[in-house]
């Protein structure tokens, strides 16, 4: 099982219940989710197997209390897949999920009851996640009315409260206005205190800013920042923009088609990046100074293609569009401890 503050390795063969550190809140091991690609009437007739997609492909890693982890990567990288996963908006094909401890796969209702009070999630669009139909008062209110607090007094100081916490001012002219009413700010200020009103142990941001203006970004991140350090509150932080993990993360895994291919702390990855891919995301970053820029050297990836020779589907998902691949990249690559902390799946680090 990997950790994200301190990797200990990759052979699952071990009893996975011995050496568990305590410290860490969230372990996902082994996690695989693939969906089947329906096919047309004409691929039916001209008998076509059925597609997959592997969304989610033996995902491995730890969290540890009051910790930011980055899940990073383009669109399709399987990073938002694996956040309904451990939520268990959906049930993965293989693999575990334990929280606090817990068996988050084979909780009983009581206990998913638990588990969703304790793990909330911050949606990309402050726009569509808001019901336009209700005032923020009762968007905010209704995890603790779900979650069993009916007293409409205590449930109201306690959004009260939350609003307060996420810098929304005066808080009684906006508890009871409408999400048309808000800035895209404010609308994602809401979904934090809505997230948080229940005084959860996991938050999972998924692209948290990326639909906010720029100006805005910075105070959202700087605001959940703080409510991290005030609530010890542990964060997965879901993002293709590698500049606020920089600001915001602790660890980061970087993830490629359902695979991660490179994992440490924070520093390590974005410093000296290993993989290729790291490298060219890195490089794919926009540096304001002319002079930097002719002084980067430049990773220069193929386009994505489609799969070549059945490699994307046993040996490294790259392959096709790697500058330095080799006959055996064919094969899978494991992901290995190169440093300390510091994990990559590719063959130039054998």
């Amino acid at each position: 099982m990997l950790d994200a503050g301190s990797t200990q390795g990759t052979n699952r063969d071990k009893d996975k219940d011995k050496g568990r550190d305590n410290n860490n809140l969230l372990e996902v091991d082994g996690l695989r989710k693939w969906f089947r690609v329906k096919r047309s009437m004409l691929e039916i007739l001209q008998r076509r197997q059925e597609g997959i997609v592997k969304a989610v492909d033996g995902v491995s890693f730890n969290v540890r209390q009051g910790s930011t982890f980055v899940l990073a990567g383009e669109s399709g990288s399987g990073k938002s897949t694996i956040a309904r996963l451990i939520l268990r908006a959906i049930e993965p094909d293989e693999g575990r999920i334990r929280f606090a401890g817990r068996d988050v796969l084979s909780l009983d209702k009581r206990g998913l009851m638990w588990f969703r009070r304790n793990a909330q999630m911050i949606h990309q669009d402050p726009y569509s996640s808001l019901n336009p139909r209700m005032r923020i008062i009762s968007i905010v209110g209704e995890p603790l009315e779900v979650h069993g607090i009916k007293d409409r007094k205590e449930r109201d100081e306690m959004v009260f409260k939350a609003l307060q916490e996420v810098r929304l001012e005066p808080v009684e002219e906006i508890a009871y206005r409408y999400p048309h009413m808000l800035s895209g700010g404010q609308r994602q200020r809401v979904a934090i205190a809505r997230a948080l009103v229940l005084k959860p142990m996991l938050i999972v941001a998924d692209e948290p800013v990326s639909m906010l203006d720029l100006s805005v970004r910075a105070e959202i991140l700087e605001l959940m920042q703080s409510l991290k350090v005030k609530h010890n509150i542990t964060y997965i932080y879901i993002t293709h923009d590698l500049s606020t993990a920089r600001y915001f993360g602790d660890s980061i895994a970087i993830l490629y088609k359902g695979r991660i291919v490179e994992m440490g702390s924070i520093d390590d990855v974005l410093n000296e990046p290993l993989h290729p891919y790291t490298q060219a995301l890195i490089d794919a970053v926009p540096e304001p100074d002319p002079a930097n820029r002719l002084k980067e050297k430049v990773i220069r990836i193929r386009a994505d293609t489609i799969m070549v020779d059945g490699v994307d589907d046993y040996g490294c998902r790259f392959y096709a569009r790697c500058p330095y691949a080799m006959d055996i990249c064919k094969e899978e690559p494991k992901l290995l401890e190169v440093k300390k902390g510091h994990l990559v799946s590719c063959f130039l680090y054998k």
